[in-house]
């Protein structure tokens, strides 16, 4: 089946057809794409070749990027974020490689070229995508190389843990700065954040039938790991929902598109550029160690599975603990 797109100023007629290699070509106008895309169609119905010649090439890397990001990366949760760094892949000029001559040193390349513009946080996930395109490529379409290339280069490491903490100060003036907020959903969010350390999409996917105040739970019923979880609520979570109208089946409902915008603006006001939302997540695993909960606790509260991770999450106050010390 062909698919024609606008690519840039170019139209790219694309076409897959079972036990043959995907197939593409680009051209100025419209209507010569869709031309060959009839002709090629034809030709590969009646396995003729010669009419055909590019058949005989490989496509490029870009194609097998597209099909990952159109038949894979939906069924992912982070979806979105997954797209946004196929789409960094794509305008690299690694992704104009045909991948029969995709090596180890072009995407050693692309890794050293990102490095000096992103963390290397950023680079390893990117080459994490790449890596699964390929190899999903290799075992079921058909990809003509035998060789994942992602595999025999260094990735970078993920980076430091960040440790970024809240002050009491810094708090007051975020929620005074969410206070301005046309949207009304955004404080409470940001207090339910920290209240239960739950993740930004946790929290928008949340449901009033997933709240049990008898019991004072909440259960998350897909989290990032793909496993449900149920979680103690605290008296300032369950006062957070009280105060929450409840209008719709979400317990919060505002769109993920909607948060974002509004928590860049939040912060801005709030004179807190270096602040990321995934940081309130942290700051609620340090709080839940300063109250004295165990570490089995914790990770049945944030669903971390390994506690070396639950650690990278965690940044106890030194003044909190010399508290401790005294005798």
């Amino acid at each position: 089946m062909a698919s024609i797109r606008k690519r840039g100023q170019n139209w790219q007629a694309q076409i897959r057809r079972q036990g043959h290699p995907p197939i593409v070509k680009t051209f100025i106008k419209k209507a010569d794409a869709e031309a060959w895309a009839r002709q090629t169609e034809v030709a590969l119905e009646r396995e003729d070749f010669s009419i055909a010649p590019s058949n005989r090439q490989s496509p490029q890397l870009s194609v097998l990027l597209m099909r990952y990001s159109e038949e894979i990366t939906p069924k992912k949760r982070g979806a979105d974020a997954e797209q946004y760094r196929i789409k960094t892949l794509l305008k690299h000029e690694i992704a104009q490689t045909p991948i029969s001559k995709l090596s180890s040193s072009a995407v050693a390349r692309y890794r050293d070229d990102r490095l000096r513009l992103v963390s290397s946080s950023s680079v390893r996930r990117e080459l994490v995508i790449l890596r699964h395109c390929l190899e999903v490529a290799r075992k079921e379409w058909d990809a003509p190389y035998r060789e994942n290339p992602v595999h025999n280069i260094e990735l970078p490491t993920d980076g430091k843990a960040r440790q970024r903490r809240l002050t009491t100060k810094e708090l007051k003036a975020l929620l005074a700065a969410a206070d301005k907020c046309r949207n009304k959903m955004i404080k409470p969010v940001i207090r339910f954040a920290i209240a239960t350390g739950m993740r930004r999409g946790e929290i928008l996917d949340l449901l009033w039938s997933d709240i049990d105040e008898n019991n004072r739970t909440a259960t998350i019923q897909l989290s990032k790991n793909g496993e449900a979880r149920t979680i103690p609520l605290s008296g300032s979570a369950l006062d957070i929902l009280a105060g929450i109208p409840r209008s719709t089946d979400r317990t919060f409902p505002v769109s993920a598109n909607a948060l974002r915008l509004a928590w860049e603006r939040t912060k801005i006001r709030a004179g807190l550029v270096d602040l990321r939302f995934h940081d309130l997540r942290h700051e609620a695993v340090s709080r839940f160690f300063e109250l004295g909960l165990s570490v089995p606790e914790v990770a049945m509260i944030s669903g971390h599975k390994d506690p070396r991770m639950l650690f990278r999450y965690t940044h106890p106050r030194a003044s909190e603990v010399a508290k401790k010390l005294e005798y």
